[in-house]
C-alpha cells in the first residue's frame, strides 16, 4: 500500500483499514472495497479464539442461527430488504445458506460463514490478516467492528480513545414495550413530586397486587448465563429478580419505590409503581425502568403483563443482561458512524450499541460506505430516519447519552405517520412502504450502486 499526506500533514495510508472479522466487519468490508476502496481486514481468529468462537472463518455465528424476520410488515424484514438493495454481503450469504424456519431468516452456520469467507478472500480489493491489533491506528480511515467480544488490550485501547472510564460490559436492559399497547385508563403520566415535568408513565400497584407480582417474578424461570459469563453484577446492572431475592419490599425502596407519586384517581400513593420511560422523541416507545432481567422471553411476557396497565403489552424487546461491549455512542459518534474526536475513525457493529445480527451487519455496511466515501474525499451520508438503517443509526447518534442501551430494529424507533392508519397491519404495510420509498430516493440521491 502507497502512503499519501492526510489533511493534518501526516502520512496517511491509502487503504481502508478494518478491526474485527464478524458481521459487522465482513459486511464494512464488502461495502468499501465494491465502491474501489483497498481494503485490508484484520480478524485475530484462528490465532487468538474467543471463548464462544470455535473457528477462524469470518462472520461465525456463536448464538442462534437465525437473523430475525424477513416479513416486509415486520420492521427486521424491512431492514434486510435496505440491505438486499444494497447488494448487502451478509443478506446474500444468508440466502444462500437458508435452512427452513418459517418466516425467519435461518442459516447453515457453517456454509454461512464460509460463503463470506471466501466472497471476501477472492475480493480484488480486500487482503485479509489473521492478526490482533491491540492498538486503534491512527495512520488510516480505520473502523472498528469487534463486537461483544472485544479483546482485553483493545478494550483498553478504545477505552483511552473514548476517553471513557470503562466500557460497558453488561448488556443490563429492560424490556421495552409499544406506546400503543399500554392501557392509558390505568397509567398515569408524572415525575415523582411533580418535578421535571411529566416525562414518566407511571403503573400504580395495590399492596395485593405487588405480593401477586412478587410471587409470580420469583418463581419464573431464568435464563442461564454462559461459562464466560459468570461475572458478579455491576450494582447498577442487577436484574429485577435478583433484588426480588433480597426480600419481599427491596422493590418498593428501588425501581418500584411510589413515593413522590400519588395516582390522580385515588388521591393516594400506591403500594408500588413501576415506571415508563420514553425511549424517543415520538414517545412511541417505553422502557420499564430498572427492569433489567434474566427471565426466558415466554416469562417476561407472562410475568410483565401482570403489571397494571400492561396486561396487553406487545414487547419490542425483551430484557436481557449478558456480557458485552458497546460505547456511548450518542455522545461519541456522529450519524455517520464517524467519531466526533478522530475523523479518520469509524465503529460499527454490535460495539455501536445494537442488537442483533442483521443490525451489526448494516451499521457495518454503512461505516464502510461512509470509510470508502472519506478515502475518495467525498461527503459523508446518513439515511433518513423514516428508514430502518436510518432510524437504527438515530437510535445511535440521537439518544439521551444518559440512558442509552443497545437496541434492536422495531416499529418504535420510526418516526410516526403524518396519517396513521388505526389498523396495526394497515400501519406496518404504510411504514414499510414510506421507508422503502424513502430508502431508494437516499441511495439515488447519494448515487449509491
Amino acid at each position: 500500500m502507497t502512503d499519501f499526506h492526510g489533511k493534518d500533514g501526516r502520512f496517511m495510508r491509502d487503504d481502508v483499514v478494518i478491526v474485527g472479522g464478524g458481521l459487522a466487519g465482513s459486511e464494512a468490508a464488502w461495502q468499501a472495497a465494491n465502491r474501489g476502496a483497498k481494503v485490508t481486514l484484520y480478524e485475530m481468529r484462528p490465532k487468538e479464539m474467543t471463548k464462544a468462537h470455535k473457528t477462524g472463518g469470518l462472520a461465525e455465528l456463536v448464538c442462534s442461527n437465525s437473523l430475525g424476520s424477513s416479513d416486509p410488515l415486520n420492521a427486521p424484514g424491512i431492514l434486510k430488504e435496505e440491505m438486499r438493495r444494497l447488494n448487502s454481503l451478509i443478506i446474500a450469504a444468508a440466502e444462500q445458506a437458508r435452512v427452513p424456519a418459517g418466516s425467519a431468516l435461518a442459516v447453515d452456520r457453517d456454509q454461512f460463514s464460509q460463503h463470506i469467507t471466501r466472497a471476501l478472500e477472492g475480493h480484488p480489493n480486500i487482503r485479509i490478516l489473521h492478526e490482533e491489533i491491540e492498538e486503534i491506528p491512527t495512520d488510516c480511515f480505520c473502523i472498528v467492528a469487534t463486537g461483544p467480544l472485544t479483546s482485553d488490550k483493545l478494550s483498553q485501547a478504545i477505552r483511552a480513545a473514548t476517553k471513557s472510564q470503562h466500557l460497558y460490559f453488561y448488556d443490563a436492559i429492560s424490556p421495552i414495550v409499544d406506546a400503543d399497547s399500554i392501557n392509558m385508563d390505568i397509567v398515569f403520566r408524572a415525575s415523582r413530586y411533580d418535578k421535571g415535568g411529566d416525562d414518566y408513565l407511571n403503573c400504580p400497584m395495590t399492596a395485593e397486587q405487588y405480593n401477586a407480582f412478587y410471587d409470580t417474578l420469583m418463581a419464573a424461570e431464568k435464563v442461564q448465563p454462559k461459562e464466560f459469563e459468570k461475572t458478579p453484577y455491576f450494582e447498577a446492572c442487577v436484574p429485577i429478580e435478583v433484588l426480588a431475592e433480597r426480600g419481599r419490599q427491596t422493590m418498593q425502596f428501588g425501581p418500584m419505590k411510589p413515593v413522590g407519586l400519588k395516582d390522580p384517581r385515588t388521591g393516594v400513593e400506591p403500594a408500588a409503581v413501576v415506571q415508563l420511560r420514553t425511549e424517543n422523541i415520538h414517545r412511541t416507545c417505553y422502557n420499564l425502568v430498572g427492569f433489567q432481567t434474566k427471565l426466558t422471553y415466554p416469562e417476561q411476557k407472562r410475568v410483565f403483563r401482570m403489571i397494571p396497565g400492561l396486561e396487553q403489552a406487545e414487547f419490542l424487546r425483551y430484557g436481557s443482561l449478558h456480557r458485552n461491549t458497546f460505547i456511548n455512542s450518542p455522545q461519541l459518534l456522529l450519524n455517520t458512524l464517524q467519531f466526533k474526536a478522530r475523523a479518520s475513525l469509524f465503529f460499527a457493529g454490535q460495539l455501536v450499541g445494537v442488537e442483533g445480527y442483521t443490525e451489526s451487519a448494516a451499521m457495518g455496511g454503512l461505516a464502510g460506505i461512509n470509510a470508502a466515501r472519506a478515502l475518495a474525499g467525498q461527503p459523508l451520508i446518513s439515511p433518513p430516519p423514516t428508514t430502518a438503517h436510518g432510524c437504527l443509526v438515530s437510535h445511535v447518534a440521537s439518544s439521551d447519552p444518559r440512558h442509552f442501551q443497545p437496541m434492536n430494529t422495531n416499529f418504535g424507533l420510526f418516526p410516526p405517520l403524518a396519517n396513521s392508519p388505526r389498523d396495526k397491519e394497515k400501519k406496518r404495510r404504510a411504514m414499510s412502504q414510506r421507508a422503502l420509498e424513502d430508502f431508494d430516493a437516499w441511495k439515488t440521491q447519494s448515487r449509491l450502486s
